[in-house]
């Protein structure tokens, strides 16, 4: 008798828990936990909310660009490779200072040196070559092509890559994030609806960092802008497309009866 009635005990405790975790629930909610002891207890939260997340997108077309060169040197010795690639590097710089760039807008990195074995003959060292990365930003798209050419037709031999950014990046990001949170309130009306309540206000939010990468915030001179000339013969063609600017957010509304 003892042991039915403590049965019918823990029954009502958890069929009145489930009850508080409604929607009906007034000034707070409350939800079941299992005590160490493995008897359920009820706890009083704050906030009664639906979380969801959210991710939308916009495109824009990039205005700037940044172009990473390599610079390669192959010697018998270390030193004498690294002076080789010394040179080669401020030649290539001086070559595309005559191009127009500022050399504020050249940066030399990657610097990467390394032996040359011979596998054959017991992994003997027959050399070395080093590696230096040049990257040139701050570069109007217009300009790109005639860089290009100009900086193959001078004997830079190695171009690593062509990155695009946009100089409104923060512009459209924020309305991606405007579009998130708009998307975020249409989810939660969804689950409220279904779950039968009614949605609040918005009672958290927060933002996950995305991929800046084509985010561009610096300055280009006058110098740099009527350095190229996209008409010249020879131009190489450029085709940048756009560029997606995501923005990922998740978001907290309170619920109620």
């Amino acid at each position: 008798m003892k042991k039915s009635r403590n049965i019918a005990i823990l029954t009502a405790a958890v069929m009145g828990g489930a009850a508080l975790t409604a929607c009906g629930a007034q000034g707070g909610t409350s939800q079941i936990q299992a005590g160490g002891n493995g008897v359920l207890q009820v706890q009083n939260v704050e906030n009664q909310v639906i979380s969801v997340s959210s991710s939308e997108s916009v495109k824009v077309v990039p205005d700037m660009a940044e172009i990473v060169y390599g610079v390669y040197t192959q010697a018998a010795d270390a030193k004498s490779c690294q002076d080789e690639n010394g040179k080669s590097v401020d030649q290539v710089v001086e070559t595309l200072k005559g191009l127009g760039i500022e050399e504020s807008s050249i940066q030399t990195s990657g610097y990467d040196m390394n032996p040359i074995y011979d596998w054959n003959n017991g992994q003997t060292i027959t050399g070395y070559e080093m590696n230096t990365m040049v990257t040139v930003s701050d570069i109007p798209l217009e300009n790109v092509g005639d860089l290009l050419s100009g900086s193959v037709s001078a004997g830079i031999n190695s171009v690593r890559s062509v990155t695009y950014l946009s100089s409104k990046y923060d512009e459209r990001y924020q309305e991606a994030l405007k579009k998130a949170v708009e998307s975020a309130k249409v989810k939660a009306q969804a689950m409220a609806e279904a779950g039968g309540c009614t949605l609040g206000q918005i009672v958290a939010m927060e933002e996950f960092g995305g991929n800046s990468q084509a985010r561009y915030t610096g300055y280009y001179s006058a110098k740099n802008s009527a350095a190229a000339d996209e008409s010249a013969p020879g131009a190489m063609a450029v085709m940048p497309g756009e560029l997606e600017i995501e923005a990922q957010i998740s978001v907290d509304f309170a619920v109620s009866k």
